[in-house]
C-alpha cells in the first residue's frame, strides 16, 4: 500500500520539457486553425487538446502515481465524455 505522506517531485528539467512541449503543441493548434481541412480541423484540435491535457494531467495532477481506483475512475470519466461528445456531433450531424 502506498503512504499517504510520499511526495512527489519532477526535476526542472522534465518541467521544462514538458512546458516546451505544451508551447509547441498550442503553436500547432493556432497554426491548425489557418489550415482549411473541413470536417477534420474540429478532429485535429480535438487530437492536439487530448495530447496536451494528458501532458498536463500525467505531469502537473502526478496521475501516474496515483492508485487504480482513482486512474479507474478518470478513464471512465474519459469514456462517457467520449459517449457525450459523439453524441453531440451525430446530432449536428443528421439536423
Amino acid at each position: 500500500m502506498k503512504s499517504l505522506n510520499t511526495q512527489h517531485f519532477f526535476e526542472y528539467k522534465i518541467l521544462i520539457n514538458v512546458l516546451l512541449t505544451l508551447l509547441a503543441l498550442t503553436g500547432i493548434t493556432v497554426i491548425a486553425s489557418y489550415i482549411d481541412l473541413g470536417k477534420m480541423n474540429v478532429w485535429i484540435a480535438l487530437f492536439i487538446a487530448s495530447i496536451k491535457g494528458s501532458f498536463i494531467l500525467f505531469f502537473f495532477m502526478h496521475m501516474k502515481y496515483e492508485g487504480r481506483v482513482l486512474v479507474l475512475s478518470f478513464l471512465g470519466t474519459v469514456f462517457f465524455l467520449g459517449i457525450m461528445i459523439s453524441f453531440t456531433f451525430w446530432d449536428v450531424g443528421f439536423r
